[in-house]
């Protein structure tokens, strides 16, 4: 058995299911739910809210900037020019270069941190092409054969729900 799981034709629905496999003692990290579009106002929306995209997208910009700092100090201060009494290093002309760098360096942090949190490229254990019609997949991945009857009935009891076990 590799999953069960229930097409639903709304959020509530989807949240009645979520629901019952809590109910049932399913703990919220197990259970799995899929969506074409997404469904904030419901628990099950909010269940993997938490990330720390921001953190490391300005620890990105940290990086960038230091990088773009040492990058113009460094080619400015090892052929220096007579520039007329003035510093050798001038701000207002690399902050452009260090501007753009900064924001590179957040912006490349960022789409890391989306393709690695997100799974992008990595096959999904459970999915149904519904989905992709309107569909809210609402299951469990790889539930001991103990429990396959419950999550069953815990996921069938919901008005217009498609149970499926694969």
């Amino acid at each position: 058995m590799k999953a069960v799981y229930g097409l639903y034709p709304s959020g509530r629905a989807a949240q009645l299911a979520f629901n019952r496999l809590r109910a049932a003692g399913v703990a919220e990290r197990e259970i799995v739910v899929m969506s074409a579009q997404p469904m904030e106002d419901f628990d099950f929306g909010q269940t993997d809210s938490k990330t720390w995209m921001w953190w490391i997208a300005c620890a990105g910009g940290l990086v960038g900037m230091a990088t773009a700092f040492g990058l113009a100090w460094l080619t400015e201060m090892s052929w220096p020019i007579n520039v007329g009494g003035l510093p050798t290093f001038a701000w207002w002309p690399n902050l452009i270069i260090i501007f753009e760098l900064t924001m590179l360096g957040a912006i490349l942090a960022t789409v890391i941190t989306l393709v690695v949190t997100a799974g992008l490229g990595r096959r999904s254990g459970v999915y149904d092409p519904a989905v992709s019609d309107g569909k809210i997949l609402v299951g469990v991945e790889n539930p001991t054969e103990s429990r396959v009857r419950d999550l069953e009935s815990a996921l069938s009891a919901i008005t217009g729900a498609q149970v499926k076990a694969i």
